[in-house]
């Protein structure tokens, strides 16, 4: 197959968790990860942008730099995300209301904001969803809503841009990463030996970067063997 490297690449959240493997799984690909992320404290060897994907005015302004100084953009992933777990009645409403901001408006300002940029090198989106997104769990209304959004956003940008630039959607269920150490214990996952290695979903994001222009793989569910959160 004619597979390509991943070429310069946006990865949101990149500082940590999934983001972090990604932009490890980009860099051994051969591409040229660059990192949004809060807090990039911990980032090294790769350019790396102190970014909220929540202000679209500072996502626009982070992608334009990133663009420029790489003459384009190849890719974006937009890996970043947060959760707020509880019934919508006890979730103070900034806090909802944040939810939705990084992971689903964050998730459309990064891609509108290199939409340009991939419409000029064919290059492609890739968004991270989750089995939240196909499933709906209590206590769960925010990341739902968001994870929901995210898929049918991708879907209908799919749709929209179909053999101008390339969408993926990726669909992991849960993983080993930090991402659960603030939630309350009942919230937790009970047993992390049945979660997924965040770089076996790193793989297959750089599968989906390195296809030829004109193949396309719209929505790849990645999860560990004994998930609970889907189908």
């Amino acid at each position: 197959m004619n597979t390509q490297t991943p070429g310069r690449v946006i990865v949101t959240g990149g500082g940590s968790g999934l983001g972090a493997a990604i932009v490890e799984a980009i860099s051994n690909a051969g591409g040229t990860p660059v990192v949004f992320d809060r807090d990039v404290s911990n980032v090294s060897g790769v350019k790396a942008l102190e970014v909220d994907v929540s202000n679209r005015e500072a996502v626009e302004a982070a992608v334009k730099e990133t663009a420029e100084s790489l003459g384009g953009l190849d890719g974006v992933v937009t890996a970043a995300g947060i959760d707020r777990c509880g019934k919508l009645g006890d979730v103070a409403a900034d806090e909802w209301e944040k939810v939705i901001g990084v992971n689903l408006l964050g998730t459309v300002s990064t891609v509108r904001a290199a939409l340009p940029y991939l419409k000029e090198s064919k290059g492609r989106a890739i968004t991270i969803a989750s089995t939240l997104g196909l499933r709906a769990l209590p206590d769960a209304t925010a990341y739902c809503a968001s994870k929901f959004g995210v898929i049918g956003f991708s879907r209908a940008l799919a749709a929209e841009t179909g053999g101008v630039i390339g969408v993926t959607t990726i669909i992991p269920g849960g993983m080993k990463t930090h991402f659960f150490d603030d939630r309350d214990e009942q919230y937790k996952p009970q047993d992390d030996s049945k979660l997924n290695d965040p770089a076996n979903v790193a793989q297959a994001v750089v599968f989906a970067l390195s296809q030829p222009f004109g193949c396309e793989v719209r929505e790849l569910l990645i999860t560990p063997a004994e998930e609970g959160s889907w189908p």
